[in-house]
């Protein structure tokens, strides 16, 4: 007779599969419950830039594009109008101060001086004939003083003698008489031409003063006009290289246009061209630098240009020392200009996270290396290679600088 087995209902597979089961629906459970109200997500280490938070010297500055300058031009321009005749150097050449450059021809002027030089010649001659005939009027008239004093002094010896002859009964009283009328005359009229004398010496002194002026003034005149003349040989007034000569033989130059200009070139000036953005905080006397054939050089700026065009601005920077050899004009070079001075502080590289954050929060690398965690910053000043970071890192924390767009809102990345 057979035996009943009776059949297990919990055979050791059954009790492995929910062992397993329950081992892995506590794991998520725990998963879950640890990551609960943390979003994450998986990405590729090898699509992320990293730096790490270093204590370093920081300073602000931007970099800005600038033009090499001569450190003084000097326009040249017709001060006469006239008709090329001679060009006596070409366009480029080293001209030194006082060198002829062109010559030109103008018959009107030279026309006009002739009959002005004429005229005031004339003049001239004029006003020294009648400066003549004041001297000799007044020689006259000393002259008449003269004799009227000699005269004077003859009646007076003939009076006195008469008086003593009268007074003896040997001349009658009529001829005394006479003999002293006429020298009652002659004393008046002496009294009469010392006070002409003396007119005519301050009215001679006075018109000779006015006439001494007038000439001057018409030889000056004289002059100015011969130095029009002089005007249509238009010469440098600098040392230095010619540029921007055009004008050709025959071509008509209108008076006061520019025909060149001469560039000074013993030294040199920077204009860089700087954002709008900036405008507030560049000042005279502000420094740069910028490397040239393996050698930084420094500068400084002298003058700034307050007009802002398509949202730029533009300075002019001098050298600090040395000018670099071999620095050409119209050279370009990018100039580091510096908006503080250096300090100490924790810099972390520049990156597009910023774009992201607005430098609010950053990713930094847990030290296992397998998770980034989003934390709160506070960003300082910054320049085109480093960010200052004021609050949330510590030095030699990792960070991610790279681009932050793919990453959504997420807590955590989980590094792959």
């Amino acid at each position: 007779m057979d035996k009943k087995i009776k059949k297990n209902k919990w055979p050791w597979q059954r009790i492995t599969v929910i062992v397993i089961g329950l081992a892995a629906l506590g794991f998520f459970a725990k998963e879950m419950y640890s990551s609960a109200g943390t979003s994450k997500l998986n990405v590729q280490t090898e699509r992320l830039l990293i730096d790490t938070a270093k204590t370093g010297i920081f300073q602000e500055f931007i970099p800005v594009t600038g033009v090499v300058l001569p450190i003084k031009n000097v326009l040249i321009g017709a001060i006469e109008g006239g008709r090329v005749e001679e060009k006596l150097v070409e366009d480029g050449t080293m001209v030194s101060a006082g060198q002829s450059i062109l010559r030109l021809s103008n018959p009107d002027l030279q026309l006009n001086y002739l009959n002005q030089e004429a005229n005031i010649i004339s003049q001239i001659n004029q006003i020294r004939n009648l400066s003549l005939m004041m001297e000799q009027n007044s020689l006259n008239l000393k002259e008449t003083a003269i004799d009227v004093n000699y005269r004077l002094a003859l009646l007076t010896r003939r009076l006195a003698r008469n008086k003593s002859l009268y007074a003896d009964g040997v001349i009658s009283e009529v001829e005394f008489t006479d003999t002293s009328d006429e020298y009652e005359s002659l004393l008046l009229r002496k009294a009469l031409l010392e006070r002409t004398v003396l007119r005519d010496s301050l009215s001679t002194a006075l018109q000779q003063e006015q006439m001494t002026a007038t000439v001057d003034l018409m030889e000056r005149n004289l002059v100015i006009a011969r130095q029009s003349l002089d005007n249509l040989i238009i010469k440098a007034p600098i040392s230095g290289q010619l540029s921007g000569l055009n004008s050709e033989l025959g071509e008509l130059i209108i008076e006061s246009s520019q025909i060149a200009q001469i560039d000074d070139l013993t030294n040199f000036k920077i204009r860089v061209r700087i954002d709008e953005f900036y405008i507030s905080r560049i000042f005279t006397q502000q420094e740069g630098s910028f490397n040239f054939a393996g050698k930084t050089y420094s500068l400084y700026i002298k003058k700034i240009y307050p007009q802002v065009t398509n949202g730029t601005f533009e300075a002019d920077m001098l050298f600090k020392g040395a000018v670099p050899e071999g620095i050409k004009r119209g050279q370009t070079v990018s100039v580091k200009l510096q908006l503080s001075a250096e300090q100490e502080a924790l810099l972390i590289a520049r990156g597009s996270f910023y774009q992201t954050t607005g430098g609010n929060w950053i990713y930094v690398v847990d030290p296992s290396g397998n998770i980034a965690r989003r934390r709160q910053i506070r960003v300082g000043q910054q320049n085109p290679n480093s960010y200052e970071i004021l609050e949330g890192l510590s030095p030699g924390e990792i960070v991610i600088t790279s681009s932050y767009e793919n990453f959504g809102d997420n807590d955590e990345l989980v590094l792959k």
